[in-house]
């Protein structure tokens, strides 16, 4: 697959005449829990030539491509890019930090990193995970019988809420490295520990009946990082001049 993804990736670059500088998985595979069917989400960032860049009328700065369904790519171009990681962008950001790498500039992508390492707003991460937490957990989760595999699409987001706050960075991307955190107990370890093992192994974890002593960890902390979060102050975006200075060396 990883063949099929570069080679796709070859050909949109020809396509568009553009050249990708960063290319990665996210989602389920990126995190370490897909199913036997999840399909492969590949994100990347790309540049196009200077004169594009001038033009009056407003063009694209996006490219989404939907190979099959299997195969999902979609795109951000370098200004988009910059303009979003101002402003802290939690996907752009997990997307810096993705275990899986199809394709990368390594000069380009160590001094984005770099740049990112300077615009870490706690709040709009929190935001962000909280209520992506609390979505799953309404959705899926508020029942005497639930789709057990949902538990990790709200375990995550909690998990990354407590990391920002216990170490004040951005969470790792991949869900083990989360359970290293303080603070979690032996016995909620082992059950997600059980239900981590039995997704790797291919069970399908469907219907089941809700694991109270999951519940009682979300409810708690999704009703303290909704107070929490609040308290935070707002980060200062990153510096207008030095994204600048980042975007005409790139476009160059």
């Amino acid at each position: 697959m990883k063949e099929k993804i570069e080679y796709a990736l070859q050909e949109i670059a020809k396509r568009e005449n553009i050249e990708i500088l960063y290319a990665v998985e996210s989602g389920s595979r990126a995190w370490g829990f897909p199913s036997q069917d999840s399909d492969y989400d590949v994100r990347f960032l790309y540049r196009r030539a200077k004169d594009w860049y001038l033009k009056l009328e407003k063009t694209a700065d996006h490219l989404e491509f939907p190979i099959n369904e299997e195969l999902d790519i979609c795109g951000w171009d370098l200004d988009k890019t910059l303009r979003l990681l101002q402003k802290s962008n939690p996907a752009l950001l997990e997307w810096l930090s993705s275990p899986i790498v199809y394709q990368e500039n390594p000069q380009f992508i160590a001094e984005l990193r770099r740049l990112s390492e300077k615009n870490m707003d706690e709040q709009r991460l929190i935001y962000h995970y909280l209520h992506m937490a609390e979505g799953n957990y309404r959705e899926y989760l508020k029942k005497e019988q639930v789709r057990i595999k949902k538990y990790f699409y709200v375990l995550r987001p909690v998990l990354a809420c407590m990391w920002i706050k216990e170490y004040h960075q951005r969470p790792p991307v991949e869900f083990e490295q989360l359970l290293v955190l303080p603070n979690l107990s032996t016995e909620l370890l082992k059950v997600i520990d059980e239900l981590l093992v039995r997704k790797k192994r291919g069970d399908e974890l469907d219907l089941e009946l809700a694991i109270p002593q999951l519940n009682i960890f979300l409810d708690e902390q999704l009703q303290f990082f909704a107070e929490y979060v609040k308290g935070l102050d707002k980060n200062p975006r990153l510096d207008s001049a030095e994204l600048n200075n980042f975007f005409l060396k790139w476009v160059k």
